[in-house]
């Protein structure tokens, strides 16, 4: 199987942050860093870094057990819509499809909004499934979304209907979505992983955790697609 690892899946959020961008975002370069010194300086208007989104934005544990990946072909980059040239290069590679395993707080199967076409981070599964470039496909959502009511991981029931009504209704029966019992639950063997994704998404992931995020990028030894961000605090320009 193919394994993608959304980073949103740990740096998340806690249970009732109203400004929270798990909760719908756009994913344009504003969003991936003037929003979140926005967010910072809400919290503390006299900050000097990140250090005030720690307590409504966590790095939720289990992703240092993504390191058992190291052996494994990896790649890194910045948004989930850069997961189609990965696809492409899989199946042409192997002439199958993959199935894939997308550890993530978002299904990233469709999405309300936008071109359903263009390859987007919401809709990339999805369109790949539509495409025959995926076979199965499984969202794995992240433990903690069993705390956040109105996260997609919480009621599952009612994340597939939200899916089923957005979808052909043929791909259904190649989609499941199970959510962690534990921070480390549903991994894979690595002997199954045939190569591993791990994305960004900086419009949804506190940059806070970037160092953990390369920490992780750097051991699993992923080559580059798209280069993510290493997102550095500047103060805000003052007004005269």
């Amino acid at each position: 199987m193919l394994l993608s690892i959304d980073w949103d899946a740990y740096s998340g959020c806690a249970d009732l942050v109203f400004d929270a961008p798990i909760w719908g975002t756009r994913d344009l370069p504003a969003d991936r860093m003037e929003a979140w010194q926005t967010r910072t300086l809400k919290r503390n208007p006299e900050a000097q870094n990140w250090t005030p989104l720690d307590a409504d934005y966590p790095l939720y544990p289990g992703w240092e057990a993504l390191e058992r990946y190291a052996g494994c072909p990896a790649w890194v980059t910045l948004s989930h819509a850069d997961a189609w040239g990965w696809l492409e290069e899989h199946a042409a590679r192997t002439g199958a499809a993959a199935d894939v395993l997308n550890i993530d707080s978002h299904h990233d199967l469709a999405s309300r909004s936008g071109d359903p076409a263009r390859v987007r981070p919401g809709n990339w599964a999805g369109l790949g499934l539509s495409a025959g470039l995926i076979g199965r496909y499984e969202c794995l959502y992240p433990a903690w979304h069993a705390g956040l009511a109105v996260a997609e991981g919480f009621d599952l029931e009612r994340t597939f209907a939200e899916v089923a009504g957005l979808l052909p209704p043929e791909l259904l029966p190649r989609i499941a979505l199970h959510r962690m019992a534990h921070p480390d639950d549903g991994l894979p063997d690595p002997a199954q992983v045939s190569g591993v994704l791990l994305v960004q998404s900086p419009a949804w992931t506190s940059p806070a955790h970037d160092a953990a995020f390369w920490q992780l990028a750097r051991h699993l030894k992923a080559q580059e697609l798209v280069p993510p961000l290493q997102r550095v605090w500047r103060p805000p320009k003052l007004s005269r």
